[in-house]
């Protein structure tokens, strides 16, 4: 799959969206997010280094579940990984 047909999170709203020029996204692997990209525009390195816990239903907790996902501490710059799903 391409970039430009790559779906970006946008929460579980039901609205999905495409990449758009001049962003930065990192794609999501693994989980429940697992093929989805994710926006990181403006975020720093420690931001970065950190990950994001996202919203999803379709994790271990159901509707208003969370889903973390980080960058490995061997690729900071990289994908980030889906790490554990928490209420």
């Amino acid at each position: 799959m391409s970039t430009l047909d790559a779906r970006v999170y946008c929460g579980d709203d039901g609205h999905w969206a495409g990449p758009l020029p001049g962003r930065a996204y990192v794609p999501l692997l693994g989980g429940p997010l697992d093929g989805q990209l994710f926006d990181i525009t403006g975020w720093s390195r420690d931001e970065r280094a950190v990950g994001a816990l996202l919203i999803t239903d379709r994790g271990l907790f159901g509707p208003g579940g969370r889903a973390l996902y980080k960058p490995s501490e061997a690729d900071p710059d990289g994908p980030f990984h889906w790490d554990s799903d928490t209420p």
